[in-house]
């Protein structure tokens, strides 16, 4: 049965029992600060667990894309752990509990196969439950189950949470046997290869804090409803019903696995066991890049692109650990990814056709990381051989951990590859100096991040202004005056004057920051006090939250209010927001689907936009851009919002950003027919009341990620009347017209450029018109042959070194020589040393002179060595330094 089919048939199942189909969410965890990544079914219904907010259905189903790291170490060592998976959902929202989720769960594993079931063997389906669920085991034995394929066991196991404050529960999970061929008999708590967990059903009714692992974390109280949130890893059971060893064999992962093998010349299975962890290596490092370069598809076609931070930077070592196991696999022959990621293409477009629609941009990116990537292996090569020949020049054998580290950590060389050349050289890595510093980084990020960690506990106070008065309404779109009531101060019962405040209220015309657009700002009025509006943020779906300086008054909660937006304000940042979507549009038109939006920042005359393209915009199209988006001004469409389902949106080819979360129903807005685009943002009425926009400059923020700056309205005019007067002034000294200005700078800054070689070259024969009489003045010190000067002030460090090394040539070959020369700028001095080959005979090493004379600092090999940073006062002292030390 493919993994396509079980995906419909477990859709299909709980559709038919009441069930409501949710598609998955996008994989990055963009509403929830504590996860990079959606690491579980039901993240994205965490609001209607803790009761946040009201779910739309009793009960539901979906199939959620997830990506888990922090057992990446794992990958290809055991038949469960991999990067990206497919988790099968069933959710109830206070609906059903543990004998329905039970019932439903049996029901699907053992219905027979031409019945729309998975035909699972009863007889060898094993349960686990939490210690003292005796419910539990009393619905598993009505079902069917024997006591004695019924286990108990302990929080490590039974109890599940997402690692965070939050929901939590008890849960039960089903076992399959698959023989003994895959291990020991006696039950999960004996062996978990031969014993294969598919379905883990929770019975979510708890909610946790200070969360430490597993089984250390605080109850703090029951969930506002019982609920049922269950998981069936869909590679897990596919496994089951293929009839194959893991998941790594399956239809959807297995052809990738293949085609790496061929092209490195490996046979995979080359191990008699059916056990993953007694793997021979070359299966391990198969399974490894089939993993990820299936997740890297999913992960970018989910709008991630590599970075060296957050999810980027997840993304790019998930490729790179890719690319580093086809390396020691053998593979030579260039770019493997051309050659990999079409076949997972093809592997997951059934179930997830966007990969296939998206896949010029996906690959763009994909392919981008890996040449990079083996830039770096081939400069991390270097650094190492020229490690491995001084580890070899001192006589040692063993690589130090700290140099293995820092190719690690600097230069992104693996590790694995490290341990590969030293080998070759017949040398070993200090690898218990590597791991000790690798568990000091991990430690120290790991502490970072429990730091970061703000979890659902830190949202209470917010929660509690939600749940007391409900979502407050936002009236902006229509009004941006309102009369509304304090509902609440958070944190307080009263502020006096110059009191920082946060309050809600009623009802509110202050647009909250959001999709890049900056807050409202203003005032409210109140019977007894006034309040400055500095910013105005949504914590939570549905609440808006004013932070706020008192400036008269008082303020009391059940206050009436008159909130009062700054409307010039309002005004021209929906002039940049509808700005923003219009350049959005534009560079589509010019560069391609692929040119889409990756951040926004939209303030009052002026926008930030950030997009996703692998190369500079060239200017000529940067051109072509801003008069478009202005000729779109003067046809003065009609900007229009209007709310639809996500569904119909799609239909009519309203943009969506990659990885953000839609609800069913969604906010479009056109700007007539030419941009349309989901938003939920303020902006203008017609087009033509942008007036003007101007875009200012385009440069990389990120590997793959162009940043266009622009001014709007009124902002636009200023800056280019300052322009036109720039442009006049320049016209009035050069004496041409403006439109030959540009030439004119171009010529006389090539002209400026061509007398400054010509002044380099006058100083250089100037340096060393003394050069002869120099050497032919050198002292003897102690049978070397000394010159020490000073060049003239100001000469450059390549006039320098060119200096030293004439008078050197100068000195007769057999007589060893010693030339030393000082010089000053910018209040600094420098010295170069430069040592013939007589000299070298003799011991002396120019990178010792100059380390001697500057006290460490300065380096060099024997012939020519040079350092500074010194007080210019110095330079004689490093003169006689470099003496002495003959």
């Amino acid at each position: 049965m493919r993994t396509a089919e079980i995906k419909r048939r477990f859709l299909n199942h709980f559709e038919t029992n009441g069930h409501t189909v949710v598609p998955s969410a996008p994989l990055p965890a963009i509403a929830d600060p504590n996860l990079l990544f959606i690491n579980a079914g039901m993240v994205q219904f965490v609001p209607f667990f803790l009761g946040q907010r009201t779910p739309p259905y009793a009960r539901a189903t979906s199939v959620q894309k997830c990506i888990r790291t922090p057992d990446i170490d794992e990958v290809g060592k055991t038949s469960r752990h991999g990067t990206f998976f497919q988790m099968n959902g069933n959710f109830s929202f206070g609906d059903y509990f543990k004998e329905g989720a039970i019932k439903l769960a049996w029901e699907l594993s053992t219905k027979p196969v031409d019945q729309g079931g998975f035909g699972l063997d009863p007889e060898k389906i094993w349960a686990t439950v939490y210690l003292d669920d005796d419910e539990a085991i009393g619905i598993w034995k009505r079902t069917g189950l024997p006591a004695e394929r019924i286990v108990r066991r302990g929080k490590k196991d039974n109890f599940w949470s997402m690692g965070i404050p939050g929901p939590a529960g008890p849960c039960s999970e089903l076992y399959y046997d698959r023989g003994d061929a895959y291990g020991k008999s006696g039950g999960p708590e004996v062996d978990e290869d031969r014993y294969l967990e598919y379905w883990n059903l929770v019975f979510m009714q708890h909610e946790i804090t200070n969360v430490k692992s597993k089984e250390v974390f605080d109850i703090v109280g029951d969930l506002p409803n019982k609920n049922i949130d269950t998981g069936m890893g869909l590679e897990r059971i596919a496994s089951l019903l293929q009839g194959v060893d893991n998941l790594y064999e399956i239809d959807e992962v297995k052809p990738i696995l293949a085609k790496a093998a061929e092209l490195t010349g490996k046979r995979y299975g080359q191990a008699v066991s059916h056990v993953a962890a007694e793997s021979h290596p070359d299966d391990v490092r198969l399974r490894v890049i089939a993993d990820h370069v299936r997740t890297a598809l999913m992960v970018i076609s989910d709008g991630v692109i590599p970075s060296n931070e957050g999810r980027g930077y997840v993304l790019r070592r998930i490729l790179r650990r890719a690319i580093r196991s086809m390396r020691l696999l053998g593979w030579q022959e260039g770019p493997a990814l051309p050659l990999l990621l079409p076949i997972a293409r093809d592997c997951m477009a059934p179930s997830y056709p966007e990969v296939a629609e998206e896949y010029d941009r996906i690959s763009q990116y994909a392919y981008g990381e890996e040449e990079r990537f083996l830039q770096t292996l081939n400069a991390g090569t270097t650094i190492l051989d020229l490690a491995v020949t001084e580890t070899k020049a001192t006589g040692g054998r063993l690589l130090a951990g700290d140099k293995a580290f820092q190719l690690h950590d600097t230069y992104g060389f693996p590790i694995d590859l490290t341990l590969e050349i030293a080998a070759e050289q017949g040398l070993a890595v200090d690898e218990d100096g590597f791991r000790r510093l690798m568990a000091e980084q991990r430690a120290n990020a790991k502490a970072d991040a429990k730091a970061r960690k703000t979890g659902h506990a830190d949202l209470s106070v917010y929660r509690a202004a939600l749940e007391d008065g409900g979502p407050v309404e936002f009236t902006g779109y229509r009004e941006t005056v309102r009369e509304s009531r304090v509902r609440s101060l958070l944190g307080a019962k009263v502020a006096g004057e110059g009191d920082e405040v946060s309050l809600v209220l009623d009802a509110t015309p202050f647009y909250a920051e959001s999709g890049g657009q900056l807050a409202d700002s203003g005032f409210i009025t109140l019977g007894g006090g006034r309040v400055e509006v500095l910013d105005v943020q949504s914590p939570l779906p549905g609440l808006i939250v004013h932070r706020a300086r008192v400036v008269a008054g008082e303020v009391h909660p059940g206050d009436t209010a008159f909130a009062e937006i700054d409307i010039d304000r309002r005004r021209a940042v929906s002039r940049a927001h509808t700005a923003t979507h219009l350049i959005h549009q534009t560079m589509r038109n010019f560069l391609g689907e692929s040119a889409t939006q990756a951040g926004s920042l939209n303030a009052p005359g002026r926008l930030r936009f950030d997009f996703n393209t692998p190369a500079a915009v060239p200017a000529s199209v940067l051109h072509d851009v801003e008069q478009q988006v202005n000729e779109v001004l003067l046809r003065d469409l009609t900007v229009h919002a209007f709310i639809t389902s996500q569904e119909e949106a799609r239909k009519i080819g309203a943009m969506a950003l990659f990885g953000e979360k839609y609800g069913d129903e969604v906010r479009v807005v056109e700007v007539g027919d030419y941009a349309r685009e989901l938003c939920g943002g303020t902006h203008v009425e017609r087009s033509a009341q942008l007036g003007l926009v101007k875009i200012l400059s385009e440069a990389s923020v990120g590997s793959g990620v162009r940043r266009v700056e622009a001014l709007v309205g009124l902002d636009a005019f200023s800056h280019l009347a300052r322009e036109h007067l720039l442009v006049s002034r320049l016209a009035e000294l050069f004496r041409v017209p403006g439109d030959q200005v540009a030439d004119r700078v171009e010529q006389t800054v090539a002209q400026l450029r061509d007398a400054e070689r010509e002044l380099e070259k006058l100083r250089t024969q100037v340096v060393l018109a003394g050069a002869g009489a120099l050497a032919e003045g050198a002292r003897d010190v102690h049978g070397i042959a000394f010159v020490g000067t000073e060049a003239p002030e100001g000469t450059s460090a390549n006039e320098v070194r060119t200096l030293v090394q004439e008078i050197r040539g100068r000195i007769p070959a057999d007589r060893p020589a010693v030339v030393a020369v000082t010089a000053r700028a910018g209040g600094k001095a420098s010295l170069v040393v430069a040592v013939n080959a007589a000299g070298k005979d003799r011991g002396l090493k120019a990178g010792d002179l100059v380390k001697g004379a500057l006290s460490g600092r300065g380096g060099g090999n024997a012939d020519l060595a040079q350092g500074g940073g010194v007080p210019a006062a110095e330079a004689p002292n490093l003169l006689t330094a470099v003496e002495k030390a003959l």
